[in-house]
């Protein structure tokens, strides 16, 4: 027999998961809902008490997929759209989470998915502009640092840009970060969170470490190993899983988590702030016109970019190798719609 605190648990399997304020009606779409961060996706925000309508969209399996998740018993409404039904999927829709494209393979870099991922991002956020043009975007498919400046031309030619409603989802390297220092310095990730600026690749992943009360304390070769970890942690799912994936569902995770602190925002929520991917001010000066920091988010989306604040000397020398790489990536996506 179940005690009675595990069946509480069993019967609130959000609660951990998502923070939640007062009702609010909010239909939120999966594009990709099909794939190997879809499913889960769609699962962890079916269990999100702020999602009250959930429209989950592939080319193929999205219907099979809604029919299982819709019997979770928690209040939203969920339905499936076959490969021929995008803009009915996105009919009212106020979020709008895009997983969609082909995962990556041992030995495939973030630039190798480019050609596949950025036509179907390109195509999706044309559907999105022409449906729900004023539906907040939240971009997980890689490579982020280029697929979001493709999301956001796609939609400028459209006229339907708005700066504030589109976001490269980084929270995976956030989370990442929280994980490994916890693993480091022997306490709970909940102790130990971690600001992750850049960009969602490799070099351009910059942990700001040192502005942690346990991070700062971390120095060497443990520290380079840290810093190495949290960059390249998709590579060590990616081997692990031999062939066979990549880091599906702790990037579910990530995304819902992202998807919850941008819902509270939307919902009046004050004090919601986390890095993620966005149009930004703070390295505009040298060509790079998107970037990852704390973003304060609110009923806009977009409500306030946060500096970075300041820096150790050894974040100095990450954020100068992060830099001309962005700027590539950035330049890449832009190029693909122009």
């Amino acid at each position: 027999m179940l005690s009675r605190a595990a069946a509480r648990t069993l019967a609130t399997p959000s609660a951990r998961l998502f923070s939640s304020s007062s009702a609010r009606q909010t239909k939120v779409a999966v594009l990709g809902a099909g794939g190997g961060i879809g499913q889960p996706l769609s699962l962890l925000l079916k269990s999100d008490p702020l999602v009250t309508s959930l429209s989950l969209y592939d080319i193929r399996g999205a219907p099979g997929v809604a029919a299982d998740v819709s019997h979770v018993d928690t209040a939203s409404e969920v339905t499936g759209y076959a490969a021929d039904q995008l803009n009915q999927a996105l009919e009212g829709v106020e979020v709008v989470v895009i997983p969609a494209g082909v995962p990556r393979k041992p030995g495939m870099t973030r630039d190798d998915l480019f050609n596949t991922n950025a036509s179907i991002v390109r195509d999706l956020a044309s559907a999105v502009g022409a449906t729900a043009p004023n539906a907040h975007i939240l971009v997980i498919s890689n490579p982020v640092n280029s697929t979001v400046p493709i999301v956001a031309k796609t939609l400028e030619k459209a006229g339907v840009y708005d700066p504030k409603r589109v976001f490269g989802v980084t929270t995976l390297d956030v989370v990442r970060a929280a994980r490994f220092l916890a693993g480091v310095a022997g306490v709970k990730p909940s102790d130990t969170p971690v600001t992750v600026v850049g960009g969602h690749s490799g070099p351009t992943i910059v942990p700001l470490l040192s502005q942690t009360n346990l991070g700062k304390d971390v120095k060497g070769e443990v520290y380079d190993q840290l810093v190495h970890r949290i960059q390249f942690g998709g590579d060590e799912v990616v081997k692990a899983k031999d062939g066979a994936g990549s880091a599906t569902l702790s990037m579910a995770y990530a995304g819902a988590k992202f998807t919850n602190a941008l819902l509270r925002g939307l919902n009046g929520e004050k004090g919601v702030v986390t890095p993620t991917f966005v149009k930004s001010p703070l390295f505009e000066d040298q060509g790079i016109d998107f970037f990852s920091s704390n973003v304060e988010l609110g009923p806009n989306g977009v409500e306030k970019i946060h500096p970075i604040g300041p820096l150790s000397a050894e974040e100095e020398k990450l954020l100068e190798a992060c830099l001309p790489e962005l700027k590539k990536n950035i330049e890449k996506g832009k190029a693909f719609v122009a």
